[in-house]
């Protein structure tokens, strides 16, 4: 049928195009790892040496933590890379895990990362507003950065719930090829990661 393929065909472009965008921003994200590793070291020789301590430096070290882990959630969801409970997994047929995925995607995460980005927008507008600064004397200024960081991190999370819910939906009821070009598109996109990881639903 002409307008159920151009429905399939849609969601296919819409979820390659999700893809594509979350792991750009979990690949990029991964360069924080460098930085937090610099501003430990730095940190800790300028302790040790000179006797310097630097409550600015420790606050960026979990500022840096925070946005590595955050924004590459949305990125591992995507690469399978999160803990699963392989007894159970394992024992089920690759159709079943689809509607575990789909129904998983739908009922939780999606609502979940939603009522959360929902909340941090008024968090971190609220942070701006009133300039909130770290509750220590010497510490960070402008902490709806860090607030707004998160927001954006649980918002890559929901847009992973979605793009993982597109995927399991036409892997379900869609032609065998739109999930071979996902599967393609996501080893592309997602590097290595996907590589070393199977994708949800297989």
């Amino acid at each position: 049928m002409p307008g159920r393929d151009g429905t399939m065909t849609f969601l296919q472009i819409a979820c390659i195009g999700l893809n594509r965008i979350i792991c750009y921003v979990g690949r990029a994200a991964t360069w924080m790892a460098l930085a937090l590793m610099i501003v430990i070291i730095f940190d800790v020789v300028s302790r040790r040496f000179f006797v310097l301590g630097s409550t600015k430096l420790q606050e960026l070290e979990w500022h840096l933590h925070t946005v590595l882990f955050i924004f590459c959630l949305g990125y591992a969801f995507l690469a399978n890379a999160h803990v699963r409970i392989d007894l159970f997994r394992s024992r089920i047929s690759n159709r079943l895990q689809s509607w575990i995925e789909l129904v998983g995607c739908l009922c939780f995460v999606i609502p979940y990362c939603g009522i959360l980005v929902f909340n941090g927008i008024g968090f971190a507008v609220e942070s701006y507003v009133s300039n909130e600064v770290s509750s220590a004397g010497t510490g960070l200024s402008d902490r709806w950065i860090i607030k707004s960081a998160l927001t954006i991190g649980l918002g890559m999370l929901m847009l992973a719930g979605i793009s993982v819910a597109l995927r399991q939906f036409l892997i379900l009821f869609g032609p065998a090829e739109a999930e071979a070009a996902i599967a393609q598109s996501l080893h592309r996109d997602a590097g290595r990661l996907a590589d070393e990881t199977d994708a949800p639903g297989h």
